[in-house]
């Protein structure tokens, strides 16, 4: 072991001692629109939890976010929220076309980058370019939809989007201290010619596993200080999370069903509570601070060419000063990456193959997700739970299959399935 990098020693301790995967880039990209989160009558997945509803609906079968962390079963999440200041919406999560929207079907609309990831993921990071200017959801939408299958595609960047420069480049970095202990950091840079303002939201959250199982009960997270929060779960214990400055949001990661299906909802403050609080100035986060979803709220103004950046750490056990090693480990972190990409690239090879082979094999790790998929349940139901009504009982041969694992994917924004051609495209690409 003497002769092995940093990272590789990693990689030789076993799982079962000591698990340096169990946290990772494992949130997929995208949940809203996929077949496991259809309850509909008919199937109609890409209706049922659209784009417009994803910040409301609580999912039953995995979480979403940009840039985001998880454990390896998706119990506890952490993920960046942006905000512009002049979209109608929070940017929790990536946007894009369903298959009857776009004129080539389904398609990400969005610039994002898996810059960079060793194979524990103790260091990450991802680049997320984020417009000044109102994003333009409905521009995309239309002029897709009335394009043909012979006309190009309408990209992101055919809109106004990024004119002049004016975006930020949003840098999304992980490192972990520890296999219980990741530090987050979010560096913003102005892109712009002139001054702008922009709203960053670290995100931690609980994926909804205890509606539909009884046997576990609701975990809960609750601010302890100003400048930090605990969670408890039965399923993952304490967690402490520790930030710098900001304001303390909370709600619950449960469906706003008044909104949705004009019925009563079952808590007070749900899902959409802080979307809802930052972007309209609505009374839905918890005063009493707890809840199952929590943000830090920070507001930045930057001149042209500034950055400024944000400091999260979230580990098992409580810290004193949770910042006084933070620089040291990012920056032992990064190195260990460096080394560990230096020995197993040939040298020989131009600089630009380097680069290359050192960006694809990054972009695997990056598109690793957590999976979860029970075909029985998604038929009939849990435990206690009444049988979902469709009239087509998809995948009704299928019924012996559970998936609850991270899986490798080309692209966590198209959803993984079980049909023919998606199986033979990740092959391929795999």
């Amino acid at each position: 072991m003497d002769n092995k990098n940093a990272e590789e020693q990693r990689l030789a301790v076993p799982d079962s001692y000591k698990n340096w995967k169990r946290w990772g880039p494992y949130l997929a990209e995208r949940q809203w629109g996929t077949v496991r989160e259809d309850y509909s009558v008919n199937g109609e997945a890409w209706d049922f939890i659209d784009h417009e509803k994803a910040r409301s609906n609580a999912y039953r079968w995995g979480e979403e976010g940009i840039g985001g962390f998880c454990d390896s079963r998706e119990i506890l999440c952490l993920a960046p929220v942006f905000w512009n200041g002049k979209d109608t919406i929070l940017k929790e999560r990536l946007f894009g076309l369903t298959n009857n929207q776009g004129n080539h079907g389904e398609d990400v609309k969005e610039l994002y980058f898996h810059q960079v990831s060793t194979p524990t993921h103790s260091y990450s990071k991802y680049l997320y370019k984020y417009p000044q200017k109102k994003f333009p959801y409905e521009d995309l939408l239309l002029k897709n939809k009335s394009r043909s299958r012979e006309e190009n595609e309408y990209e992101l960047l055919d809109t106004k989007a990024f004119k002049k420069n004016k975006y930020f480049d949003c840098f999304i970095e992980y490192a972990k201290a520890d296999v219980g202990d990741i530090l987050m950091k979010i560096t913003v840079v102005n892109r712009g010619p002139k001054k702008a303002k922009i709203h960053v939201l670290p995100q931690l959250w609980f994926r909804n596993f205890w509606k539909h199982n009884k046997r576990f009960e609701r975990p809960n997270m609750k601010a302890t200080s100003d400048n930090s929060v605990l969670s408890r779960s039965i399923r993952n214990g304490r967690y402490y999370l520790y930030h710098e400055d900001g304001e303390q949001l909370f709600c619950d990661n449960e469906t706003n069903n008044k909104l949705i299906y004009d019925v009563p909802n079952e808590v007070p403050y749900v899902k959409d509570g802080i979307n809802d609080h930052v972007v309209n100035g609505k009374a839905t986060v918890n005063p009493e601070k707890n809840g199952t979803k929590f943000a830090v709220w920070h507001k930045l103004k930057l001149k042209p060419g500034e950055e400024k950046s944000i400091k999260i750490r979230l580990r098992k056990r409580k810290l004193e000063n949770p910042w006084a090693d933070f620089d040291e480990i990012f920056d032992q972190r990064i190195k260990e990456c460096e080394e560990f990409y230096g020995d197993i690239i040939k040298a020989d090879l131009p600089k630009s193959h380097q680069t290359i082979a050192k960006s694809a094999f990054s972009g695997l790790l990056w598109t690793k997700q957590f999976y979860y998929y029970d075909v029985y349940k998604w038929l009939f139901g849990g435990p206690g739970e009444a049988k979902p009504y469709r009239t087509n009982a998809r995948n009704f041969n299928w019924q012996h299959l559970t998936n609850r694992h991270v899986i490798s994917m080309p692209d966590k924004w198209e959803y993984p399935w079980y049909a023919a051609w998606i199986l033979l495209f990740i092959w391929h690409h795999l």
